[in-house]
């Protein structure tokens, strides 16, 4: 029996399978609200079967995207054009969630297809970034505004007041952002948080705002919404984060509500780590990471923690992320640049997996005709 595809329960919502749908930006967004292409790209994920469907990192503020198309809900407006999407999620038997992400000092930058720099401060699209400190993410980024301590609380009730309005647009599950570089992850790490008062200094500190957001997250959710949490494990630089560091923070985030931990890494000084080696320079295709290369701070959460956890970062092949599954590496499996190649990877999976060889896991509109084509290819063989 395949564990990837066997259901599991997280408070109120039971997940099909563990197979997830990473948080994908798509810089589509008209003043942060969703587009037709948001319905088209989220909708061919559920009918691929995956069992939890994340819509991309949502800013809570307009300051907080990364870019000026980024995808918002920070006021009512924002919500009807999600509902038809989160309806159609459901109506194929997955779930929808939403990864709500404050950019901090890596926002006001330019979509990836347009090079995705940050904006030149003229640009009318540009705003002033925030972050912990008032230290830029490297020499082409603004220096951002230091966060008073009343802004960081207004921040807390923003995230609080984001989390109500993803319930009311219908999703099921949330995700705070608190990787890669982004305003919650450059609060936690050192090499970007030099504060000195509540919110600084050491580690109890620094982890205060994260804590304080996933609190009056779960309070404004109540008791049957999942929370994940995704963290960079490891910032991947020396006196950076480290993954000693993300086992107390993973503690911490469980008493405050948090369900899942979703485990990538890098990124406080730029992209990344799936996208830079351990010097924090560009991959080239010989210098690519190794599949599941961050399975393994995943399966340290789990072990050494009371929380669920979710692997993610080039994993690929079914067989791989069966492994992760079964051996209880990881209770979710998340994949993000596989699953744009092959958005019906999950139903191609249980087919490779023996789990569905009749394909009665197929849209109906789809498995007649899939299994005809199968049909066809045996005669060809035989």
């Amino acid at each position: 029996m395949s564990t990837l595809f066997s259901p599991v329960t997280v408070r109120g919502v039971t997940f099909p399978n563990r197979v997830v749908v990473s948080p994908l930006c798509m810089y589509s967004a008209d003043d942060g609200v969703g587009q037709p292409w948001h319905f088209a790209h989220l909708s061919t994920f559920a009918r691929g079967k995956a069992g939890l469907v994340f819509a991309e990192a949502t800013g809570v503020v307009p300051e907080g995207r990364i870019t000026p198309r980024c995808l918002g809900i920070w006021n009512d407006a924002q919500i009807e054009p999600l509902k038809p999407i989160t309806a159609f999620i459901e109506e194929m038997g997955s779930v929808p969630g939403i990864q709500l992400a404050h950019a901090g000092r890596k926002a006001s930058t330019a979509p990836p297809f347009l090079g995705g720099t940050p904006l030149p401060a003229d640009d009318p699209d540009a705003w002033q970034v925030v972050g912990p400190s008032a230290q830029a993410v490297g020499p082409n980024f603004p220096v951002p505004h230091e966060l008073t301590t009343a802004e960081i609380a207004d921040l807390v009730e923003k995230f609080a007041m984001a989390a109500r309005r993803s319930l009311q647009a219908g999703f099921k599950v949330i995700e705070l952002h608190g990787a890669h570089g982004y305003l919650m992850h450059s609060f936690l790490s050192p090499l970007s948080n030099v504060r000195t008062d509540e919110y600084g200094g050491d580690i109890q500190g620094r982890m205060r705002f994260p804590l304080e957001t996933a609190r009056a997250v779960r309070q404004e959710v109540g008791e049957n919404v999942p929370l994940f949490f995704r963290i960079s494990a490891v910032d991947g630089a020396d006196g950076g984060w480290s993954m000693d560091d993300s086992v107390v923070l993973a503690k911490a985030l469980g008493e405050a509500g948090i369900d899942v931990v979703d485990c990538s890494s890098g990124g406080v000084a730029g992209a990344p780590r799936f996208r830079t080696d351990d010097a924090g320079k560009p991959l080239t295709r010989s210098s690519a990471r190794q599949p599941g290369f961050q399975v393994p701070y995943a399966q340290r959460i789990k072990d050494e923690t009371s929380l669920k956890s979710m692997a993610v970062g080039v994993i690929i092949d079914p067989h791989q992320a069966e492994e992760i599954a079964s051996s209880g590496q990881a209770d979710f499996v998340a994949l993000g640049r596989e699953i744009m190649h092959n958005p019906f990877w999950p139903l191609h999976a249980a087919e490779a997996l023996g789990v569905d060889p009749d394909f009665k896991m197929w849209p109906k509109q789809y498995a007649w005709a899939v299994d005809r084509r199968s049909q066809i290819a045996s005669l060809n063989r035989s």
